[in-house]
């Protein structure tokens, strides 16, 4: 696809950080309007060169990053799109560019760049904000990565990011006392006695969080008055009649239009049904369950979905190509998508053996509707299905389910 374009250039060493006193001063505001605490533990005589590995949640992120790696230069691995309109930015800063869920060697040496300058590498390893407040899956390969890099491993979790603004929500719900920690999880003589999968579940182990319960909690009320709109993307089942793809929100109530049954979500968090039962008070529970009914799709070899779409590819930062008109397949061999454009017919193929998670949005920029972003190494495509049969979060539940399945199996 696209092969007269020039593509991003991966390769470019990454530049060490520059403006670093003027980004922290500019993040100031947000960290002081929701109260951040930020908490150390095992970081007395740590110093760069480190692996920063932080939860993704909302773009806040990043500003408590860089209070607490205070004035040290830092290279953060941002996914492309982040470098759309404004690669000279993301350059100048120090950022290091990936395309999502792809084995990509180049970041590989840039990382070793990072730490031969003595630098830190922040990585955002679960590669999305959560969808629901909880850890994502995270890739397989992060302990080995860290094995390899034999470097402290720091690990930057956050609390309250999802609440004060949620992926499917993302006005700021005006949240204070947001929390973070930051510990050494460990050490270059703790990993070289360690084999890989030892750190990998060790890793693993500290990001496990639940926005939604530390909400509860500490009893942080959202009375941002919206604050269940948007929710119909992550909860797309009905847990009353079961039917997919027929919810909705308003306000601070989620419905099922093909019931009408309805559920109210209140300012810590919690749901309550209207009338009858409360099949799920916790949102994390109720995507959970919708988990185990795709996982049991999957496993009785009957998931699918073909979808009429439209594609928009992204071959570098300089801004999106309307490649038009497409057809998008998911099911239990993976992802396909089949076009045309200028004349030409395109392929896309996706093996679901080798994506073991996926990029996806919600209303993309305010105008592109939900999409499922596919990546290869040279190539970024964002497929925005048409009608309103399908859920692009199914679509990532199914591709973590399948991988999950194919690795059993090998």
């Amino acid at each position: 696809m696209l092969p007269d374009v020039k593509r991003f250039d991966m390769k470019r060493p990454a530049m060490r950080m520059h403006l670093g006193l003027l980004m922290r001063v500019l993040t100031l505001p947000t960290l002081l309007s929701h109260k951040n605490k930020l908490t150390k533990i095992g970081m007395e005589g740590i110093k760069p060169p480190y692996v920063l590995l932080c939860n993704h949640n909302a773009f806040m992120d990043f500003s408590v990053a860089l209070k607490a790696t205070r004035f040290k230069r830092v290279n953060f691995v941002v996914a492309i799109d982040g470098y759309l309109k404004r690669e000279w930015l993301l350059r100048f800063i120090g950022c290091i560019c990936k395309r999502k869920f792809t084995r990509d060697i180049t970041l590989i040496k840039q990382l070793k760049l990072v730490k031969k300058r003595g630098d830190i590498a922040a990585i955002y390893p679960e590669a999305r904000y959560s969808l629901c407040g909880t850890t994502a899956v995270l890739p397989e390969s992060v302990g080995k990565l860290a094995k390899m890099l034999d470097i402290p491993i720091v690990t930057l979790i956050c609390h309250g990011h999802h609440v004060n603004s949620p992926f499917f929500n993302l006005p700021d719900h005006k949240v204070k006392g947001t929390e973070a920690t930051m510990t050494c999880l460990l050490t270059p003589e703790q990993l070289r006695s360690m084999s890989a999968e030892e750190i990998q579940k060790c890793i693993e182990k500290a990001f496990v969080y639940d926005d939604y319960a530390w909400q509860a909690e500490n009893k942080i009320a959202v009375t941002y008055p919206k604050r269940a709109e948007g929710l119909q993307k992550v909860l797309y089942q009905c847990p009353h009649c079961g039917r997919e793809y027929r919810m909705s929100a308003s306000g601070a109530t989620l419905r099922c239009d093909e019931c009408g049954k309805a559920w109210s979500m209140d300012e810590y968090g919690a749901l309550k049904a209207t009338e009858g039962e409360t099949e799920f008070s916790h949102i994390p529970d109720w995507y959970e369950w919708e988990r185990g009914n795709v996982r049991r799709e999957v496993r009785a070899g009957k998931y699918g979905i073909t979808l009429q779409a439209r594609g928009y590819a992204l071959p570098n930062a300089s801004g999106f190509i309307d490649v038009g008109n497409a057809v998008l397949t998911h099911d239990m061999s993976g992802f396909t998508v089949r076009g045309h454009y200028k004349g030409e017919d395109y392929e896309l193929i996706i093996k679901a053996s080798t994506q073991y998670s996926v990029h996806i949005e919600y209303e993309y920029l305010g105008k592109y509707g939900d999409c499922v972003d596919l990546n290869t190494l040279n190539d970024t495509l964002y497929v925005h299905p048409e009608g309103r049969d399908y859920s692009v979060t199914k679509m990532a539940l199914a591709t973590e389910e399948l991988y999950a399945l194919y690795n059993e199996q090998a």
